[in-house]
């Protein structure tokens, strides 16, 4: 029998990859994001390329209800959540107190709260039935405080934190939960956190998502609990390590350079 993942920000990016990988494998996907075409243009394409049954659920997980709306849409439908996809989330480049609040938090509550309202839900069911997969999609920025970023990198900080005391938690019950800390990678994010200035990009060549699924794939299907995908993730995770504090938050801090 085929397994049903569900994905969230699952139009397009890493979401999207991550998709075509579970579906490649014979797993059947339900797609989340808040762009209703986007996402009848990827389950066209998925359905097409791959023999699996799609269906998607437009909502919008930044809200204060997002993630019982959508806990409540998927129980309606009968199906069982076999692995659980937290991809979705966004961050955004400006100084901390010159910024949006109304943005930041927006992103908490994406980013945080419906991740964990989402892994508490579904992980319930999981455990209850003596199995299941969590995948959360983490951050090289969970490693360093991030200047210029500081809402975004807290919040990857958490959860690589949550993921790793939920792996903990529930393998006892045969539920396993993975974070997967990636870095820059090629995907809408730069124009979604206003990055178009912001020299990380050119100070780091970016990966592909194709490249970030294939991980991500790989490492929650083998049951890791952390899994860093590419180089600079890697550097960034063992250098927060051996560096002083002072010396990680002024590395992050040039490398995401001051907004204009």
């Amino acid at each position: 029998m085929s397994n049903t993942v569900l994905i969230t920000g699952g139009s397009g990016g890493i979401g999207l990859c991550l998709a075509r990988e579970f579906a490649a494998n014979g797993n059947d996907i339900i797609l989340v994001s808040s762009s209703e075409d986007r996402l009848m243009r990827a389950k066209a394409e998925l359905e097409r390329d791959y023999d699996v049954s799609v269906s998607y659920i437009a909502a919008d997980l930044a809200s204060h209800c997002g993630a019982d709306e959508l806990y409540r849409k998927v129980s309606e439908t009968g199906k069982t959540v076999d692995v659980l996809v937290n991809n979705a989330g966004f961050g955004d480049y400006a100084e901390f107190v010159e910024s949006d609040w109304a943005k930041q938090e927006r992103m908490v509550t994406l980013n945080v709260t419906t991740l964990m309202h989402l892994c508490h839900l579904f992980g319930a069911e999981m455990k209850k039935r003596g199995g299941g997969r969590i995948l959360n999609i983490a951050s090289c920025a969970a490693f360093v405080p991030g200047p210029y970023m500081s809402v975004y990198y807290a919040s990857k900080a958490f959860v690589l934190s949550f993921s790793e005391a939920l792996y903990e938690e529930l393998k006892e019950y045969g539920v396993c939960v993975t974070a997967l800390c990636l870095g820059p990678t090629t995907t809408g994010f730069t124009s979604a956190a206003d990055m178009g200035k912001c020299t990380m990009f050119k100070k780091i060549k970016p990966d592909t998502p194709e490249a970030v699924a294939k991980t991500g794939y790989k490492a929650v299907m083998k049951g890791k609990a952390v899994k860093y995908h590419g180089m600079p993730t890697k550097l960034t995770n063992l250098g927060s390590r051996l560096a002083p504090r002072f010396l990680t938050r002024i590395s992050s801090k040039n490398i995401n350079s001051k907004p204009e």
